[in-house]
């Protein structure tokens, strides 16, 4: 009999969440591994849309889906903790009930281990309910918690969550020193033996889409991201590799949905993603591709905005964060001015249209006005783009944190709950209360580009 391991993907605690090709993707790469390396896995997906017997609940209104496999989450409200008492919206658990989760932990007999991820810093009460259920049903079986809030807040994690062990190292191999320290051995296959297994995405309820990673890290150093802390060592894989991943989940899965991941998808294009275009553009395979982590808009070149849209790609999304370029140089400084104008430029002429090109306006920074985000709507509007509004969260061990701590009336550094996005942490009361007008004015530029579309 195999050794059995099982991973879960927490829920989501927050005021809001939609699933935008929201796959827990290392996870699922860290599933793909063990299974090669011989363990049994089960995997546990909190956030499964398409669970069947969350339809069961006639208490519950069935989620809405959209285009491409995106939509809405099932959700059930709770009440708000203590540090968001104050916020006078409804809080809600995204995700399967706690019976069935903990249902789908009981049919997992003597595991051997528990392996939880983590995303958001301000999630983290997801993972509290997971490792609390966890070990109320294998009260002897060590919980594992990784991701990204356990190497964000790595001291928080140990004490809020009470999980077994913490893990901040993100190396797959890392993983399998943790269990033989449990005593849990690998059954078989050299951990160093290549390829790396794709991720193990057959194992959802249901496989819509498929999450992309073409490389991990940036070279960029934007002051509001953690890239280059959580992945200090950039990493490319061969253009060549993406593509028979493409073709294997095309083929064997008849998926036509691919998401990327990437933080840089368009750094030194040449020779990467123009490349996999290029094999793209061979095979001709009737495929939809989308961009929702944000494209670099100096990466936009005519060459490869006419090979993106000859390859099916179908949602664009640049990241501008602001027009505002004293705020710019402060923020990351990685184009010029008439970048992004010529960038939708070339999207436009290549054949895409003025609704399939959004860009992220990131909103409540450290020292950012109001009037700053209004002219940045309307500079990404008469661009011929539809902006997208980006609340700011303050994440630890960006070179944006220290700012963020003095200039937000909540205990930023003490308490994840207070990154959340939605409280607007670095703005004051005054500016909070011209959110509405700002969303306002976006939801008129959209519904003007489908009338002119």
């Amino acid at each position: 009999m195999k050794t059995s391991l099982i991973l879960v993907n927490p829920w989501i605690y927050d005021f809001a969440a939609y699933d935008l090709w929201s796959k827990p993707l290392g996870l699922l790469y860290l599933s793909g591994y063990l299974r090669k390396c011989g363990f049994e896995i089960h995997l546990i997906d909190c956030l499964d849309v398409h669970h069947p017997e969350m339809k069961l609940d006639p208490s519950l209104k069935t989620p809405v889906r959209r285009a491409y496999g995106t939509g809405k989450f099932w959700r059930q409200e709770v009440p708000r903790p203590s540090p968001l008492k104050h916020i006078p919206r409804p809080y809600s658990r995204y995700g399967i009930s706690e019976e069935i989760f903990e249902d789908a932990l009981s049919r997992v007999r003597n595991p051997a281990a528990i392996l939880v991820t983590s995303l958001m810093t301000y999630w983290y009460p997801g993972i509290e309910a997971v490792v609390r259920i966890a070990k109320k049903v294998h009260p002897r079986v060590p919980v594992i918690l990784g991701g990204i809030y356990a190497g964000l807040c790595y001291d928080h994690a140990v004490r809020q969550t009470r999980a077994d062990c913490v893990v901040t190292d993100r190396d797959l191999k890392a993983v399998l020193k943790i269990l033989d320290d449990y005593d849990i051995p690998t059954p078989g296959f050299s951990p160093d033996a290549p390829p790396l297994p794709y991720p193990a995405f057959d194992l959802l309820t249901k496989l819509e889409y498929v999450c992309l990673l073409t490389g991990i890290g940036c070279p960029f150093r934007c002051r509001y991201c953690a890239s280059h802390f959580l992945n200090p060592e950039p990493f490319r894989r061969d253009p060549g590799e993406v593509l028979d991943e493409i073709c294997f989940w095309h083929a064997r899965f008849g998926v036509r949905d691919f998401a990327f991941y990437d933080d840089a998808l368009l750094a030194a294009s040449e020779a990467h993603l123009m490349v996999l275009l290029e094999g793209l553009a061979r095979l001709r395979l009737d495929l939809r591709f989308h961009t929702p982590n944000a494209l670099h808009v100096k990466g936009i070149t005519a060459d490869i905005a006419k090979r993106m849209y000859q390859t099916g790609f179908r949602t664009i999304r640049l990241g501008l964060e602001t027009s505002d370029f004293s705020l710019h140089r402060h923020l990351d400084d990685k184009f010029q001015e008439g970048d992004f104008e010529q960038a939708v430029n070339h999207l436009l002429t290549a054949g895409f249209s003025h609704k399939q090109i959004g860009a992220y306006i990131l909103i409540g920074l450290p020292d950012q006005s109001v009037h700053s985000v209004m002219e940045t709507i309307e500079f990404v509007a008469n661009a011929g783009a539809i902006p997208f509004l980006s609340e700011y969260s303050p994440i630890p061990y960006t070179a944006l944190w220290n700012d963020a701590i003095n200039c937000s009336e909540y205990d930023l550094a003490s308490e994840p709950l207070f990154h959340n996005n939605t409280l607007l942490p670095c703005w004051e009361s005054s500016q909070r209360k011209e959110l509405p007008k700002l969303k306002r004015r976006v939801l008129e530029i959209r519904r003007k580009n489908r009338r002119r579309e």
